[in-house]
Formats: structure tokens, sequence, C-alpha cells
């Protein structure tokens, strides 16, 4: 299936151009987080690659969502703010028409032997997993997020407009046309969803994300990606919710969103459900 976030621009070198796909719900002339956390990670990765250090990992994406992205061409600007034989500091803008509308930190490490030490860490029983493998196939093409609630996992999203604990499972898009998706693109865009997870209640999505800040130990085997609500924090209208990240093999880490009440543009998910080609479709009452 032929899908991505982004196209290349014909006209300006290094410029991307939003596909629909990468139309946020709240505004139709807005990106979402995930295309917006993906290309930033893209630019990253490049510029890692550039440096030649195929020896270091991602470890930590910080991304600032501090002004609605458009849907307009996007330009991106690297600073390599420190490079060192275990460590790299990544540093990305995103601009449009010249006006800085999200910026991200990488972090990128060396991995070497694991120190010998025990330390406490959660049984496995305690940890996330995916959803049965009759119920969400091996893939690695891209199709609409199971969710998982009380009303158990489906991708059918008005089944789980409710206030109980929410998964998700997804099979990451490509960021650009024509480009393979990597595994650090792939969690690093997902990475966003967790603002579904975590803020996803009875009345809908009624908080919007303003950060993203994803920790891993490792990268995930594949572009499946696995997103589980661990805790939620409210108060007078800001949300801090932390999800963990796993795939098929176990844990990554963890991601942490801050939102921003915004119930007067309430994305409405009990409404609304997803096709695999990325179309939206009205649920009528009943169905």
């Amino acid at each position: 299936m032929d899908l991505s976030f982004f196209t290349r621009s014909d006209d300006v070198a290094g410029e991307l151009v939003p596909t629909a796909l990468a139309c946020s719900s709240w505004s139709d002339d807005q990106l979402h987080g995930v295309a917006v956390a993906g290309a930033l990670a893209r630019a990253a990765g490049t510029a890692l690659t550039d440096l030649g250090r195929d020896d270091l990992s991602p470890t930590r994406m910080s991304v600032d969502l501090f002004r609605p992205a458009a849907m307009r061409p996007c330009s991106f600007e690297v600073d390599v703010v420190r490079e060192g034989p275990r460590i790299c500091l990544i540093d990305v803008t995103l601009r449009q028409a010249g006006e800085r509308v999200a910026r991200a930190a990488f972090l990128f490490l060396k991995a070497s032997a694991t120190a010998p030490g025990a330390v406490w860490a959660p049984p496995d029983s305690a940890r996330p997993t995916p959803p049965p493998l009759d119920v969400a196939p091996v893939s690695d093409e891209p199709r609409v997020p199971f969710v998982h609630s009380e009303a158990g996992w489906s991708q059918n999203f008005s089944e789980h407009q409710n206030a109980s604990h929410k998964e998700s499972w997804n099979s990451a898009v490509p960021i650009v046309a024509g480009e393979p998706l990597t595994p650090f693109q792939a969690v690093a865009a997902t990475a966003d969803a967790a603002s579904l997870v975590t803020n996803w209640g009875s009345g809908g999505v009624e908080h919007i994300n303003t950060d993203i800040t994803l920790a891993i130990a490792r990268l995930p085997v594949g572009v499946e990606i696995g997103l589980s609500a661990i805790d939620r924090v409210e108060a007078d209208g800001i949300a801090v919710g932390t999800a963990a990240v796993f795939d098929r093999t176990g844990t990554l880490g963890t991601v942490v969103t801050t939102s921003l009440a915004n119930a007067r543009r309430t994305v409405d998910l009990g409404r609304t459900n997803y096709e695999d080609d990325g179309t939206r479709r009205d649920v009528k009452p009943g169905e």
C-alpha cells in the first residue's frame, strides 16, 4: 500500500510536502503530531548517518509542539550540539514559511555490555503485550491501529470511547513516499499517539498535547509499535500522561506527553472510524 505522510518537494531541496494522511483531526489545515515527530526523527537520523555514526543508538527524543504545524511545506534545520565517542546530541527545528513551528532534541548513545549487578524491574507478567495474532497478524504494512479498552481489542474506534484503561497497537506509516520506514522513525512517530491512550475518555479526546518525550533502551524489532497507558495526572486543565512503549518482543521504554484541555474542539472518536487507506468515515447512530 503506497501511503506516506510527506512527499519530497520538487522545488526546494530538503523540503517535505504533507499528504492528506498527515492531516490532524483537530483541523483540516493542521498536521498531526505523528507526522511532525516522524519528520523530525527522519532529519535527526539522516544527520547521524551523515556523521558516519552507525555505532550509536537513539535513546531519547524530546519534541516541543509550540505552534500548530499547517498543511504546508516543511523545512528542517539541524544542529549537531555535541558529538563524542559514546554520545551525540542533535537538535532539529521544523520551519514553515520561515517560522519555527516545532523543535526536537535527540540523544544517541553507544551501546555496551550490560552491567553485572542486579537491579529491580517489573516482572514480565506486569508488562504490556500485543494483541493476539488472530486479531492482529504480524504486518509491516500500514493499517488502522488496534485499540484495547474494556471492550477488548478492535479497530472500531467507536467501541472505545469510554473511561477505561487504553492500549494501542500501531503499524507505522512511512514518513516520506519512496523511502523505507526505519524502526527509529516508526517508534518516534508512534510516540505522539501516547496522547490518544492517555487522554481518550468518555467524551472523546479533550486535550491537545504540547510535547512528546520518548525514552527507549533499544530500537523496536520491525515497525509495529504498542502503547499502553501507565499513568495520568490532571490539574486545572493541564494533563501529564505516561505510556509504556513495546513491540512483539517486549518493552522498549516510555513516552510522556503534556497536554492542555481543548474541550471546545473535542475530537469525537465515537463517531468516526478509519479505513486502512487513511480515509475517515462517520459512524451512523446504532452502527
